[in-house]
């Protein structure tokens, strides 16, 4: 088991970083499908189940601001722990698109 982890901030945090940080990456671990009915605004789709597989190609600086979201909460706190386990230094998670205050993408 890795001592890396990730850091659990507020939907509100999320979004200040969102809208101050032009570089950061927003993966939404949803489903294609999910994602496709309604997601945060620059969200980048990567199923919690391909991490591992996608993100280093994705993603290749590992010091990258990266946030992860998904439905609930469930599926972006095993993204986000996959992504500090694979050696990601700076990963936020922020729960679910369910309680998302703000403005989404259809």
């Amino acid at each position: 088991m890795s001592n890396a982890s990730y850091e659990q901030i507020s939907q509100d945090e999320a979004k200040k970083i969102m809208d101050s940080e032009a570089d950061c990456v927003i993966i939404d671990a949803r489903e294609e499908y999910e994602y496709d009915e309604g997601h945060i605004n620059g969200a980048i789709v990567i199923p919690y189940t391909e991490i591992e597989a996608r993100a280093g190609d994705l993603i290749p600086d590992r010091e990258q601001l990266i946030l992860v979201y998904c439905r609930s909460g469930r599926r972006s706190k095993i993204a986000a722990q996959s992504l500090a386990d694979m050696g990601y230094t700076n990963v936020k998670e922020f729960g679910g698109i369910i309680d998302w205050q703000y403005e989404i993408v259809k």
